[in-house]
């Protein structure tokens, strides 16, 4: 007998409205061929007026309820869908839209006591059948995805939380469907849920498979007590990248002592094995994660593969899920079918390829809690095979990286001072329009205490972005509450758009107050008020592309262009904070779109400077050496850049630079005339049509004839008016050559002016005024939930 059809209809709209992709379920649903439909926009297929739906979508991140939708034959469809806002790694914005339609029957209720266990349990749970499609869904994992099961009914796990770690899950969906037996997927589904998922077959009174539920491990708490971010910023990311350090060092070591070319790829959590020696049985799907990739410098290719921190997932019977079940070293000959056919579909194994390895040695990294990963070793053609010494060697290098990784897992941050310490770090980033930024945070030695390391990104007006990092002197309690009060002076200086050296000159004036204070009621605390602090303060322009830098003697910013090519900005050293020297100088440089910009927190060596450029020249070198992400990145150049733990904690900040092209920008030179209001009104509003940014006309316009009539009454020409379009908001910018500030002043009720500002405060989210070298700039800023 027929199942009833099941499937998903999906589409893809960019950030224009235009469908870019239309599924088969989507054809059969709507009755609409792909090529009819795709380069068109989303609203003609909607049975209503697009406006709505416009809005209702505005500064959403996902969104799901009924659509009235127009079939090709007329008929008018109400759908239930789900619709993703997703961002790309090159900043690109769309919509994933899903809809499950199905005519399956809901599989029955059991008894009301098991109803009340599946709904009411304190753990997240669901059940998918044999295509992976919901079926159920109890009331905590719809509390920690906030969807209620009726929109996640029929639909893949990939469509309801879109990622790699929905993909994992899946994956492990499909081995416990075809093994019989349960298995573990690793990585956060929601910031509400662990990292952690089982999937557990299950299965009727015959014994076959009739689906499959996930149940998900709840959150850890953090050290304040709290769920840990999901963002890979808290406690346990130095524990993290001291693993990579750990196991990138054993790559050095080995390399090319030992082998070639070598991996090093480790569980999320110590596996409980067999015994050395007792040959236990085959396992599953294995899934691991790489920590090391290295290549001798002569050797016959490179070591392109998985990138660090990338999940490796290795299918039953292939040498690490062997060297795992065994818990020994395993010996191997590429040229072998078996191994050649792994080596040549298994994509994490693509290294091998590459480096044109034909002899292999696979290591268990093992310790007295369990298995952590395994080490493979690599000998390219024309070289011996692994011999008996070469095995005893492998395994002494491999136990001592072993006890490493082991013990920066047990390692955990000082109760007291990590908690302050990490809510001081910028969480969650911004800057999205104009960066793409991520960061590492690697503890000092232990017993030293967090230290005055510490870095900012700061959204200013016109879609620019203000990059923050500095070092204060010292450790501990004393040195974080530092940290926290230039912080927030930093943000203070930057909201009134003070220039680079400005900023610096100003917080240098604040660190000799706080020290002057401070060592009048303690003269031993000499450094508390933050004398010695060095600081490097940079704004990106992502409209001109350009960035203004100046530093307190701080290291420079190292900056890698799309081309590979590595070099420091020259920006002048200038003194540390708080010791009264000579003025800071402002440097301007021009940054191609997808620029790759590495600021260290903390005061760097010449040496270490000199390694930061190699890092990212070995890992940004090019196309020829393409990354996935810019988190990938950053592990990659932070295990490249610190080979053993550091004496002083250490943070790294990158962000890559993007650009606010001609078609998200448009700017006018306007007469200083008042009859050129109506004009200016004119052209935003055929701005904003062209925009499809209708709704906000009216309220735009009034934003400008009350900046522009400032500017003619009270500033100088010439006068420039100016809208951008950062990602979803709206700047309206009006600049003149004056130098007066406006100020919103309370007018008298029979006084005919005055209320210009007020009216500009309330219908914009924000508004200020940014002084140039020359004249002003007042903006306002719209954001989707004024628009």
């Amino acid at each position: 007998m027929e199942r009833p059809a099941t499937y998903t209809a999906t589409a893809t709209i960019d950030e224009r409205g235009i469908l870019t992709g239309w599924s088969d379920g989507a054809r059969r649903l709507l009755g609409y061929d792909s090529p009819a439909v795709v380069g068109r926009p989303a609203a003609a297929l909607l049975a209503t007026d697009p406006t709505g739906a416009r809005r209702t979508l505005a500064g959403r991140g996902r969104w799901h309820g009924t659509v009235p939708l127009r079939h090709q034959d007329g008929r008018r469809l109400e759908l239930d869908v789900l619709a993703h806002r997703r961002t790309s790694p090159a900043g690109r914005t769309d919509w994933l839209v899903v809809s499950a339609v199905t005519t399956r029957p809901q599989p029955p209720r059991g008894d009301p006591l098991e109803e009340w266990t599946f709904l009411q349990s304190p753990f997240p749970l669901a059940v998918f059948d044999p295509d992976l499609r919901l079926l159920r869904a109890n009331r905590r994992l719809e509390h920690a995805l906030a969807l209620p099961e009726a929109a996640m009914r029929g639909l893949r796990l990939t469509h309801i939380v879109p990622g790699a770690a929905s993909e994992e899950a899946e994956r492990s969906m499909r081995a416990a469907l075809e093994s019989g037996r349960p298995q573990e997927a690793r990585g956060r589904l929601a910031p509400d849920l662990g990292r952690t998922a089982v999937l557990t077959p299950l299965k009727d009174t015959d014994g076959r498979v009739r689906a499959v539920c996930l149940s998900v491990s709840r959150p850890a708490p953090d050290a304040a007590g709290g769920p840990q971010p999901a963002d890979g910023t808290g406690p346990g990311t130095a524990t993290a990248a001291d693993q990579v350090l750990a196991a990138q060092e054993l790559a050095k070591v080995t390399v090319p002592r030992l082998a070639d070319v070598m991996a090093v790829d480790l569980l999320d959590s110590p596996r409980s094995g067999t015994a050395p020696g007792t040959g236990g049985p085959q396992p599953g799907q294995v899934v691991l994660r790489r920590a090391a990739l290295r290549t001798a410098p002569d050797g016959e290719g490179s070591a392109r593969g998985t990138c660090v921190g990338e999940a490796v997932v290795c299918p039953a019977g292939s040498p690490p899920a062997r060297c795992l079940a065994t818990a020994r070293p395993l010996l191997y000959d590429t040229a072998e079918p078996g191994i050649a056919e792994w080596a040549a579909l298994d994509p994490c194994a693509g290294w091998l390829r590459a480096s044109g390895t034909r002899f292999l040695l696979a290591v268990p990294l093992v310790t007295g809690g369990g298995a952590l990963g395994v080490a493979l070793f690599g000998r390219t053609r024309g070289r011996e095979p692994f011999g008996p010494e070469d095995v005893r060697r492998a395994e002494e290098f491999t136990a001592k990286a072993a006890a490493g990784i082991e013990q920066a897992r047990a390692e955990v941050p000082p109760p007291a001072a990590e908690p302050l310490r990490h809510g001081l770090l910028p969480h969650p980033l911004p800057g999205r329009a104009a960066l793409e930024i991520a960061t590492r945070c690697l503890p000092g030695e232990a017993g030293t205490g967090p230290g005055g390391d510490w870095f900012d990104v700061i959204p200013l007006s016109g879609a620019r972005v203000a990059l923050v990092a500095g070092d204060v002197a010292g450790h501990g309690i004393r040195a974080s509450a530092t940290v926290g009060r230039l912080r927030t002076a930093v943000r203070t200086l930057a909201d009134v758009d003070l220039p680079a050296d400005e900023l610096l000159t100003h917080l240098d004036d604040l660190v000799l107050r706080l020290a002057a204070d401070e060592g009048s009621a303690d003269p031993a605390t000499e450094t508390a008020g933050g004398i010695g602090t060095t600081c490097l303060y940079a704004v990106y322009d992502p409209v001109s592309r350009r960035c203004a830098a100046a530093r307190a003697g701080h290291p420079p910013p190292a900056v890698a262009a799309p081309d590979g090519t590595v070099r420091f900005l020259d920006v002048p050293a200038g003194p540390p904070l708080g010791l009264g020297g000579p003025p800071f100088e402002v440097v301007e440089t021009e940054l191609p779109e997808g620029s790759l910009l590495a600021l260290c927190a903390n005061g760097t060596s010449e040496a270490r400077e000199r390694a930061l450029g190699r890092a990212l020249e070995a890992v940004c070198g090019g196309p020829d050496h393409p990354v996935p992400s810019l988190d990938s990145v950053c592990d990659r150049v932070l295990a490249e850049l610190i080979g053993h733990r550091p004496d002083d904690p250490f943070a790294l900040l990158l962000a890559r630079t993007r650009a606010l092209h001609g078609d998200r920008v448009a700017c006018w030179e306007l007469d200083p005339e008042p009859t050129v209001v109506s004009r200016a009104r004119r052209l935003v509003g055929e701005q904003l049509s062209a925009w499809d940014l209708e709704e906000a006309v009216f309220t735009t316009e009034l934003i400008v004839s009350e900046l522009v009539t400032n500017a003619i009454r009270y500033g100088r020409p010439p006068v420039r008016l100016r809208l951008l379009r950062p990602g979803s908001a709206l700047v309206c910018e009006v600049y003149d050559a004056g130098g007066s500030t406006p100020h919103m002043r309370r007018a008298r009720i029979f006084d005919e002016g005055g209320r210009g500002l007020l009216l500009v405060a309330q219908l914009a989210e924000r508004w200020g005024t940014r002084h140039e070298r020359t004249g002003k700039t007042v903006w306002a800023e719209q954001t989707p939930a004024a628009l």
